[in-house]
Parts: C-alpha cells; sequence; structure tokens
C-alpha cells in the first residue's frame, strides 16, 4: 500500500501541478486506509505530507510548463529530462517504506491481471475521469480553471445519481460545508505564503543571495552545492510558480557561466522547489498535512524528517549525475 501511495500522490501531482492539492484530495483517503492496514501513524504522516511533491518532475506538469516558458527551454525536453529524476525519487521513497514495514504485519498484495482487472472494473467511473480533463485542456475545450468545475461535476453526478454514496438533502450540504472550510484553510495558507513572496521580491533578497553567489563562487561544484541551499530555502519560502517567475531569469546566466546545462539546471530547480514544500520549519505543505490531517505542526517536523532525508539524497543524485536527466535527450 505504501508503493501504490507513492505512486498515486505522484501521478495525481503530476496532473495537478500542486502539490498541496494532493495532500488534501488523496491524504484525506489515504491517511485513514494506511491506519488500517496497519502502518504507523508518524510514518503515515511523514510519507503523505513528502510525497505530494513527487509529480513535479512528470508530464503535464505545470511547474514545468511555466519553467520553460519562463526560461526559453524546450517544454518537450524537460518532459523527457524530469522522467528519470522523478522515477528515482519514487523508488528510493519506495525502497524506504518497504525496508521500515519488514517487520510489521502490514497487508502484502500480490499482482495478479485477476486482481487488476477487478480493480478496474469497480473503478469503472472514476478512471475515464483523468482522460476525460487531460483531452479537454490539450483539445483547447475547456481551461484549467474550468477543468476544475468539470471535476467537480462529474463526480457529483457519480456519488450523487450513479453510486449513490451521498444524500442529495442529507448529505450534500455537509461535504459542501466540510469543503469550503478546508479550501478557505488553504487559502490563509497561501495567503501568507504569497504575502511573504512578495515581501521577499520587493526586498530583493534573492537578487541579493545570488549576487553573493556570483562574487564568491568560483567552482561549479561548490556552485551545484550552494544553488541547492538557495533553491530549498526559496522553496519553503515561496511557492513555485512565484519562485519561477522570480528566481528562474537571475540563476539561469550564473548557471551558464559555470557550464550547467539549462534542461539538468531546470530540473535541479524543480526539485529543489518541491522538496522545498515539506522541509521545515516553514514549508507550506507542512502546514496543510498539519490543517488536514489534524496534528501539531511538530509533529509533522519529525514525522517528515526521514523522508526528506531521502528526497535529498536524491537530490545529489540528479545534481552530480546529470546524465540522469539528459539520457533520452541524446
Amino acid at each position: 500500500l505504501s508503493v501504490v501511495t507513492l505512486v498515486s500522490c505522484a501521478v495525481f501531482t503530476a496532473f495537478t501541478g500542486a502539490s498541496g492539492v494532493t495532500i488534501i484530495a488523496l491524504g484525506g483517503l489515504l491517511y485513514p486506509v494506511l491506519l488500517k492496514e496497519n502502518y504507523p501513524e508518524k510514518f503515515s504522516l511523514g510519507m503523505l505530507t513528502a510525497s505530494g511533491n513527487l509529480g513535479l518532475l512528470f508530464p503535464p506538469s505545470l511547474p514545468i510548463i511555466l519553467y520553460g516558458l519562463v526560461s526559453g527551454v524546450s517544454i518537450d525536453q524537460l518532459f523527457l529530462a524530469g522522467i528519470f529524476p522523478g522515477i528515482l525519487m519514487i523508488v528510493l521513497l519506495a525502497a524506504y517504506s518497504i525496508y521500515f514495514v519488514r517487520d510489521i504485519n502490514v497487508e502484502r498484495t500480490r499482482f495478479t491481471f485477476k486482481n487488476a482487472l477487478s480493480a478496474m472494473k469497480e473503478a469503472g467511473w472514476e478512471i475515464p475521469l483523468p482522460f476525460i480533463i487531460l483531452f479537454g485542456i490539450y483539445g483547447g475545450y475547456i481551461t484549467i480553471t474550468e477543468a476544475a468545475a468539470v471535476t467537480a461535476f462529474y463526480v457529483f453526478v457519480v456519488e450523487v445519481f450513479i453510486y449513490r454514496d451521498i444524500k442529495f438533502r442529507t448529505e450534500l450540504p455537509k461535504v459542501m460545508r466540510e469543503s469550503m472550510v478546508l479550501v478557505g484553510g488553504i487559502l490563509v495558507i497561501l495567503g501568507a505564503a504569497l504575502g511573504l513572496a512578495n515581501y521577499m521580491v520587493d526586498a530583493e533578497i534573492p537578487m541579493k543571495i545570488l549576487e553573493f553567489m556570483k562574487v564568491f563562487i568560483q567552482s561549479k561544484i561548490l556552485f551545484l552545492i550552494t544553488l541547492n541551499i538557495f533553491l530549498l530555502i526559496v522553496g519553503f519560502m515561496m511557492d513555485i510558480f512565484s519562485a519561477i517567475m522570480v528566481v528562474v531569469p537571475l540563476i539561469i546566466p550564473i548557471a551558464a557561466n559555470f557550464g550547467v546545462d539549462p534542461v539538468h539546471l531546470g530540473i535541479i530547480f524543480l526539485a529543489n522547489l518541491g522538496i522545498g514544500y515539506s522541509t521545515p520549519p516553514v514549508g507550506m505543505n507542512l502546514f496543510i498535512a498539519s490543517f488536514r490531517f489534524n496534528q501539531p505542526i511538530i509533529k509533522l517536523y519529525v514525522a517528515a524528517l526521514p523522508f526528506i532525508v531521502i528526497l535529498l539524497i536524491a537530490l545529489i543524485i540528479i545534481t552530480y549525475v546529470p546524465e540522469l536527466s539528459l539520457f533520452l535527450l541524446k
């Protein structure tokens, strides 16, 4: 189940481009299931908090598209470059998850085509949804904002009139009320994050740090180490879209001076910012997870830390083995 959780979060984030949304949407479903299957509470909280960013490197991730537009790097090349680094993150986290539960009595289900067909049959109404949304967006029939409304309407019809899991008069108003509270909480967190991001831009903090890097850093290795530290800080201080708009134009010419491939730089950039979302003390996903799971923020710090360490190991490999990103481009 832990492997399924990691892959599901990665796929969901790839489609939405928002790791916080993954925690809200999938976390609420997977957290009680993980507990029911005897996964420890701290492990479950940490995995769901840290895995919300896994899909940022997979197509059709919106951050990749925005990075390509701002940097002038080919979006198609970025899509290809992100595949193996994204898989590396999932594999390392999956290996840790399997190792962690080796002595815990959790259910293990072997893959069989019979079970797969049975699961697909049970999810017959859910499976078409992502294809409908992708066809609508990339076919030019709906915008991304309209896709959210289409999704909500589709799920409303399926849940209320087909599955009848939600009673129209008695249970639907409760679902709407709970959804409004969740959205309101997210907006408060995003508002605070955007306010901090705007302050950093007005105070020219990213520019000052990069000026320091230009003056005192002379080697490529030292530049990459400093760049990772800088981007992790940016990741937990700014939302990813603001960071792309503000920071990318500043680091591209500096990275070019040190001979860093622009496509590889994009993968390093997005990997750092994704990890920064879950990095203490002020990573935005920590606060979203604290709100979603109704847990103290300190508890989320401790729970997410082992997963952050593993993601940082993956980041080191991604940074210093550029062939991992550029292999499919040759």
